[in-house]
C-alpha cells in the first residue's frame, strides 16, 4: 500500500479533497503566525489529536500517527532545546507535529486519486511554461505517500536489529536506504507497467 487512505463515511471522508488541502494550508499559515506558548502548544496538539475520532477515524489511528513521529519529536525537540530554549523547543516541535498530524489526517481520509486530481488542477497554469501538470501531480502525490512508507521501513529495520541483538545506531541507515531504494524500484516498475513512467 502506498496510501494511508482508510475508507469511511465521516465528515472528513465526505469533504472534497481540494477543500481539505485548502484547510490544511490555512492551518499551516495560522500555526506559523500564532505565537504559541508552552501552555497553548499542548492544547493545540490535544485538539488536533481529538480531530481523528471527531471525523470518524479510530483513536488508534491518532496513536499510530504519534508513534511514527516519536523519533522526530525526540531529535527535533532535543536539538532545539540544546541550541535555543525550552520554550522554543516545545512550541516549534509542537507546530511541526501538529501540521504532520493534520497532513496524515488528510491522507487517511482522501483517496490518492483525488489528491492527484487536485494537484493536477493546481498545476494546469504551469503548462504555459512547459511544465507537465500530470507528471508534477504524480510526483507530489508519490512524495506525500512516501513519508509513511519510509517510516514503516524504518520501523522494520529497528525491529530486525533488535531481534538480532544489534544496538541501534548510524548503521541502521544502510539497510533503510537499501529498503527504500528497493521500494522505489518496485513503484517505478508498477508505474511503467501502467504506462505512467518510462
Amino acid at each position: 500500500m502506498i496510501s494511508l487512505y482508510r475508507p469511511g463515511a465521516g465528515p472528513a471522508h465526505r469533504m472534497p479533497a481540494g477543500a481539505k488541502l485548502a484547510v490544511l494550508a490555512l492551518c499551516a499559515l495560522v500555526l506559523s503566525l500564532l505565537r504559541l506558548g508552552v501552555i497553548v502548544t499542548p492544547v493545540v496538539l490535544l485538539v488536533v489529536t481529538a480531530l481523528y475520532p471527531a471525523v470518524g477515524l479510530p483513536l488508534r489511528a491518532a496513536g499510530e500517527a504519534w508513534w511514527r513521529l516519536r523519533w522526530l519529536i525526540l531529535v527535533l525537540g532535543a536539538a532545539l532545546w540544546i541550541f535555543t530554549s525550552t520554550q522554543e523547543a516545545v512550541t516549534s516541535t509542537g507546530r511541526v507535529v501538529a501540521l504532520l498530524l493534520l497532513a496524515e489526517l488528510v491522507t487517511r481520509t482522501t483517496r490518492m486519486g483525488d489528491l492527484l486530481d487536485v494537484f493536477r488542477r493546481i498545476a494546469l497554469p504551469l503548462r504555459r511554461i512547459g511544465v507537465d501538470p500530470e507528471a508534477l501531480a504524480l510526483t507530489l502525490s508519490l512524495t506525500i505517500a512516501m513519508i509513511p512508507v519510509i517510516a514503516g521501513l524504518a520501523a522494520q529495520v529497528r525491529e530486525a536489529q533488535r531481534a538480532r541483538g544489534i544496538r541501534l545506531g548510524p548503521r541502521a541507515v544502510l539497510p533503510l536506504l537499501v529498503l527504500t531504494m528497493r521500494h522505489a524500484d518496485e513503484v517505478g516498475e508498477a508505474l511503467a507497467a501502467r504506462g505512467l513512467a518510462r
